[in-house]
């Protein structure tokens, strides 16, 4: 489809569709990865399968920025398009055991949840539907959740207690089971929908290329137009953007090729804006996360959350609050300086809680001597404490030595930031009553 507005035009039109489009692009680049791929090192397993991790993330998994290290996850890539999926849910045990299946749209939206807050924890079968769906009895289904898309992704956290829980997680994981509706009813399955011919995804560098576009292209088809984005759709398609338009960036004129570029560059400024507000403390990243309603179609801060960790949950089923600076708004640098976090209350969760340290360019977890990627409520009877009760934890490259080293979070030799992560937070939490202890320089 030829573009018919000026290089002007297409660079304003061309920052809003890559604000728009950069979340769909990398969401891809984890089903790509994980259910394409079949040669990569991050494969899972084939669409309409579930994959079971049967340990947490380290650093040499690389495929998720911001990973959560404390609960294994498993994973389901859905292609909903001949029928739903069923999703079989064992109850949870002990009973108490947190878990949550997070249902997640090709937009990145956070549709839907099964789990110990939403559904509870005593198991069921639940539908999953998309949006060519005809319809049928759905009265023997625990819950049926209906998807925008065509192909969702769908991520489950089971709560790990200690190390030697881990078999009891597996037990828990190979009880999760997904089949096709045909399947569960023992009926004739529908035809089957068309095959499809993944395109190769816009990674790393790439991604902040105008290549961005044809993969945006492709994850469009699966996706119907939403009521609200008609004349989105309309305006995106003066750049050649919308579902299943052919896109070739190398054709390309110089004088469009700038402006898409500068459109692209004026898409990551406006980022940067949001993010300086976020290490002001001014956002929080719970403003970022959520379902289509919950955003209210804000695409600067879906945006926000790919960049800042793609597939965070809605901030009712977890709350991240981020560490990026210290108490006197420096940017945190374990090369410069020690670190403490004092816990003279502990965060307020019907759940579990977590401090997970990453490196700062690469996002990524910490390698370091003793193994330990983050803090968790589940260590607590290790931590030494204080003479009033209180937990320190010592943020720092080189060990605090070992009679505190139990509360050693270590760092990189460089810049680094923190997540704390509040699952089934309380309402003290989500009103903002309490707040995380500040990082403290102390050398």
């Amino acid at each position: 489809m030829p573009i018919t507005v000026t290089p002007e035009e297409a660079r304003s039109i061309v920052k809003d569709a890559y604000l728009y489009g950069w979340p769909l692009s990398e969401n891809y680049n984890t089903i790509y990865a994980y259910n394409v791929d079949t040669t990569g090192p991050n494969y899972k397993a084939p669409i309409n399968q579930i994959y079971n991790e049967n340990q947490v993330y380290t650093p040499e998994d690389t495929s998720v920025v911001t990973p959560n290290s404390d609960t294994p996850y498993s994973f389901v890539t859905a292609d909903l398009r001949a029928e739903p999926l069923v999703l079989t849910v064992p109850a949870m045990s002990p009973t108490n055991r947190y878990f949550s299946y997070q249902l997640i749209d090709c937009y990145t939206y956070n549709f839907n949840y099964i789990g110990t807050r939403a559904t509870g924890n005593a198991g069921g079968t639940f539908l999953l539907v998309g949006p060519s769906w005809q319809g049928g009895d759905t009265s023997q289904f625990t819950g049926v959740f209906y998807s925008e898309s065509e192909l969702d992704f769908v991520i489950v956290r089971t709560q790990l207690f200690a190390p030697d829980d881990m078999p009891n997680v597996e037990a828990i994981q190979a009880q999760y089971k997904v089949q096709t509706l045909s399947q569960f009813t023992g009926s004739p399955p529908p035809p089957a929908a068309p095959q499809i011919n993944w395109p190769l995804p816009a990674t790393g560098d790439a991604g902040k290329t105008p290549a961005v576009f044809s993969v945006v292209n492709f994850i469009l088809q699966f996706c119907p137009t939403h009521p609200t984005e008609v004349g989105l759709m309309e305006r995106f398609a003066k750049i050649g953007v919308g579902a299943g338009l052919p896109f070739d960036a190398e054709s390309l004129s110089p004088e469009m090729l700038a402006a898409f570029e500068a459109g692209i560059a004026d898409a990551w400024a406006e980022f940067e804006k949001i993010n300086a507000q976020v290490s002001a403390g001014e956002l929080s990243t719970a403003d970022f996360f959520g379902s289509r309603e919950y955003l209210n179609n804000n695409y600067l801060y879906r945006f926000t959350a790919a960049k800042q960790g793609i597939y965070g949950n809605t901030k009712q089923e977890a709350l991240y609050p981020m560490y990026y600076v210290d108490a006197d708004d420096r940017k945190l640098d374990a090369s410069t300086g020690n670190y403490t976090i004092t816990l003279t209350s502990l965060p307020p969760v019907h759940a579990f809680w977590s401090i997970t340290m990453y490196d700062a360019e690469t996002q990524l977890l910490v390698d370091n001597p003793i193994n330990r990627y983050l803090v968790n409520s589940p260590m607590l009877d290790s931590f030494v404490r204080g003479a009033d009760g209180s937990i320190t934890f010592y943020v720092q490259n080189e060990s605090p030595g070992s009679a505190l080293e139990p509360n050693w979070l270590p760092a990189p030799s460089g810049g680094f930031y923190m997540a704390m992560r509040l699952y089934y937070p309380d309402q003290t939490a989500l009103d903002g009553e309490w707040t995380p202890p500040p990082a403290v320089l102390v050398s």
